[in-house]
């Protein structure tokens, strides 16, 4: 995943938000690493000049409850000389926390401060991930 975008890409989603150029890369290889049985699919795809789109769905199971997630996500692309310099992800944060969370997420997954706490733990689990592996 990492090949795909420029050194000066950024990417945002409902939890990761505003990563530049390496730490996408390093979001990828995080997310798959630990996303051990984690199933992609991919639909929709439309290209218009330097932008593309995608509908896509990832199943897996979420590590911090051990609960199965099926998010469903728009993706937004801007590529220039075959590299993606802007990545949007769109999901409703809303769904995918009643889903990982169960009852909890069903109770405050439309509360800002569930969507920020979990947006402050990815963004912490992200540059644990990148310090241990900052070899590679």
């Amino acid at each position: 995943m990492s090949n795909c975008y420029a050194s000066n890409a950024t990417f945002s989603d409902p939890v990761f938000q505003n990563l530049k150029g390496e730490q996408i890369g390093k979001m990828w290889e995080m997310l798959i690493k630990r996303g051990h049985d984690l199933q992609l699919e991919f639909s929709n795809i439309q290209e218009l000049e330097n932008t593309t789109s995608a509908d896509w769905v990832a199943t897996y199971t979420f590590s911090a409850t051990g609960k199965k997630v099926t998010n469903r996500i728009q993706a937004n692309f801007v590529i220039e000389n075959d590299k993606i310099v802007l990545h949007r992800d769109n999901f409703s944060f809303y769904k995918w926390a009643r889903q990982a969370f169960g009852f909890a997420g069903l109770l405050f997954g439309w509360t800002g401060f569930l969507k920020e706490s979990v947006r402050q733990k990815a963004r912490k689990g992200l540059y644990a991930f990148i310090q241990k592996n900052a070899s590679n």
